[in-house]
């Protein structure tokens, strides 16, 4: 089994071959997982800045996350070798759960940003916990599963 060459898994969600749905998550990770930085940096020093900074990066991370899992619910849907992956299902399912977090995270800052203890501040921990297990299964869709990569066939 080790030893069977891999066959790629195209992607619905693509624009010239190249798929949406990684190129998309980047920007969102970065800035949910900023949030616990402006976290800590206002629960250090107290400034008003940083409490509003992570109102910022909460909104903008939870927005492009929910546009970057279109393109993932697309390939999800569409492409059958990956509609029966369970990994597919679960890298789902965390960003989901992820998202929903990150969206309730910054409804909690919007309604006001300095109200941070303890619920904003427990809401941004476990949406970097679940970044980095999506994260984790979504690497290996791509690396160990070919989903999204196109394999010189030589």
């Amino acid at each position: 089994m080790a030893d069977e060459p891999k066959r790629s898994i195209k992607s619905r969600a693509a624009i010239v071959g190249h798929p949406l749905h990684p190129t998309m998550v980047h920007f969102p990770i970065a800035c949910l997982m900023l949030v616990v930085g402006s976290d800590a940096a206002f629960l250090l020093t107290g400034d008003r800045f940083w409490a509003q900074m992570g109102l910022w990066l909460a909104g903008v991370g939870a927005l492009g996350g929910w546009a970057a899992s279109i393109a993932g619910l697309i390939d999800l849907i569409t492409v059958r070798r990956i509609r029966h992956m369970i990994m597919g299902w679960c890298h789902a399912i965390l960003a989901v759960m992820m998202l929903s977090l990150a969206s309730l995270n910054w409804l909690w800052r919007y309604l006001d940003p300095v109200d941070l203890m303890p619920w904003a501040i427990g809401l941004t921990l476990m949406t970097a916990g679940l970044i980095i297990l999506a994260g984790i299964i979504g690497g290996m869709l791509v690396y160990d599963r070919a989903v999204g990569v196109e394999i010189d066939d030589k």
